[in-house]
């Protein structure tokens, strides 16, 4: 099971990346062009923070059965010395946990906006800022705090 969550996890970041992506391509679009708010774009903004929700609940799933956090929690003086088992028994789920509701908000602010220039600026201001946390809390393997390959 941990084999898969790993994957899932790991794949599943991708949808994230590119649905956040492309939210904040749109909110942008809209905000500078003064479009209308559209069905598509209130489409947008919900599939976002759901993708968001199933990958919150995957990485909640991986952290529960995780033998480095059962490591980091069980042997915490001695794991807490290790940034790289810090790093995923604290800091990436504290971070990607924030990032979440920050879509989360983000997301149900914007829908109760009364006007589509308010809309598209609210998504494209907490969608930004949880994309700049995403992206630092992910291990890529070009991080300086943990790494992981692309895809495991």
């Amino acid at each position: 099971m941990y084999q898969t969550l790993t994957f899932l996890h790991s794949t599943f970041r991708w949808l994230v990346l590119l649905s956040l992506l492309y939210s904040i391509f749109r909110a942008y679009k809209g905000y500078f062009s003064d479009r209308k708010f559209s069905k598509t774009d209130n489409s947008v903004r919900h599939w976002t923070a759901t993708i968001a929700h199933v990958q919150l609940i995957l990485g909640i799933s991986l952290y529960s059965q995780s033998p480095i956090i059962k490591y980091f929690w069980n042997n915490f003086n001695e794991a807490k010395e290790s940034f790289d088992l810090l790093f995923f028994g604290l800091i990436h789920i504290f971070l990607m946990f924030f990032s979440i509701i920050l879509i989360t908000v983000g997301s149900a602010i914007s829908k109760r906006k009364p006007t589509d220039k308010e809309k598209f600026k609210t998504m494209l201001v907490w969608f930004t800022i949880a994309l700049i946390i995403i992206f630092i809390a992910i291990p890529w393997p070009f991080s300086p705090f943990a790494n992981r390959p692309y895809l495991r």
